[in-house]
């Protein structure tokens, strides 16, 4: 009896040696502080005071950053994280990475920010003709406002937010033209009920066309819920309607990360027993539409549509149909950036205010 008792008690002591240990070392990997604590920083060079940053460290599960700009303290779980600067200027930026253990690393580092206009020209440049056609129509947006002889203003809500509930109120104010580009910014502010503005340009009842190749150069914004579009709707819409007039979207994107940031939409909408719609996308190989210019393009003629992304095709859609016939008709033509809406969804925490929808150019030619 006395041999089992010794026995028992020899196997209780390993036992509990055995879960102490495991239980140290359980503690031991759960209470490391972090480690290697880096900073990465994307100063965008548009003006516009946005900075992006991305903090990585070893057994790190969450990051606190301040900005240089008053006490302010931002988590991010996955370290990265966006802030828009007031004024140019040289900022103090400090994050922290803890550990699930709250062992925490620190780092600092300058960011220095510039709030001049000056957009940096890098990208795709279209050329200025092309065989068998001629340059019948373009604005290279000289000058220092919009060319009222060309374009007009949609102003307000629309009805149902433009139809696809978008959460912006269009006004005049968000369209500048400066140092030869067009410059439509959405911005989150309370203005007439909506949280937030942008702007919607057209050439309706001043510009039309029929076929022909229409480009138009552009840096994209980015971000979830953020929506720019160049496009067109049949001249005569306001007598037949929607989508009996027809709609010929040359370039639509829907932010809001990867696979959306770096791609691009091309869409008809028409009428046939209904409301119909179709269309193909492109999605560059690297980077985002936001890192520089690229040159969306369509060309159209009697029986074809067919888009292009710096002159690289992507998709083209038949127009020979009799039922088709909305594509044979002049269309005028249309830019505005959209906040929120069916499609993109509506901006979350990670978007960053203001967006800015940079056009170079737009060229028709026949």
């Amino acid at each position: 009896m006395k041999v089992y008792k010794l026995l028992f008690r020899s196997i209780s002591l390993v036992f509990l040696l055995l879960t102490t240990m495991g239980m140290s070392c359980k503690k031991g990997s759960e209470g490391g502080a972090p480690s290697n604590l880096e900073l990465a920083v994307n100063v965008f060079k548009d003006g516009s005071g946005r900075v992006d940053f991305i903090a990585t460290a070893n057994n790190a599960d969450r990051y606190f950053f301040s900005f240089g700009q008053g006490n302010e303290s931002i988590r991010s779980n996955d370290g990265k994280v966006s802030t828009v600067y007031k004024a140019s200027g040289v900022y103090n930026v400090k994050v922290i990475a803890y550990s699930s253990a709250n062992k925490s690393i620190e780092l600092a580092q300058n960011v220095s920010v510039s709030m001049d206009d000056a957009i940096e020209d890098v990208g795709y440049v279209s050329p200025e003709d092309y065989p068998g056609m001629s340059l019948v129509w373009q604005d290279e947006f000289d000058g220092n406002r919009l060319n009222t002889k060309f374009w007009s203003f949609d102003i307000g809500t629309g009805v149902d937010g433009w139809g696809n509930h978008e959460l912006q109120y269009y006004r005049e104010e968000n369209v500048e033209v400066q140092n030869g580009y067009l410059t439509i910014t959405a911005k989150k502010e309370a203005y007439s009920g909506k949280q937030y503005t942008s702007s919607r340009i057209k050439t309706e009842g001043k510009k039309s066309f029929l076929y022909g190749r229409i480009d138009m150069r552009a840096k994209l914004p980015k971000g979830q819920g953020i929506w720019p579009a160049f496009w067109a709707l049949g001249a005569n819409h306001n007598t037949v309607g929607w989508p009996l007039c027809g709609e010929i979207d040359f370039m639509e994107m829907v932010g809001g990360g990867p696979g959306k940031d770096n791609t691009v939409h091309g869409t008809v909408h028409y009428e046939h027993g209904g409301h119909q719609y179709v269309g193909g996308s492109h999605t560059l190989t690297s980077g985002d539409f936001y890192d520089k210019f690229h040159v969306f393009s369509i060309v159209w003629t009697a029986n074809k549509l067919t888009w292009y992304v710096d002159n690289e095709e992507y998709y083209s859609f038949d127009t020979t149909d009799e039922h088709k016939d909305e594509f044979r008709r002049p269309y005028f033509i249309l830019l505005n950036m959209a906040v929120g809406g069916i499609w993109p969804g509506s901006p979350d925490v990670n978007t960053v205010f203001p967006q800015k929808y940079i056009i170079d150019y737009v060229r028709v030619f026949q």
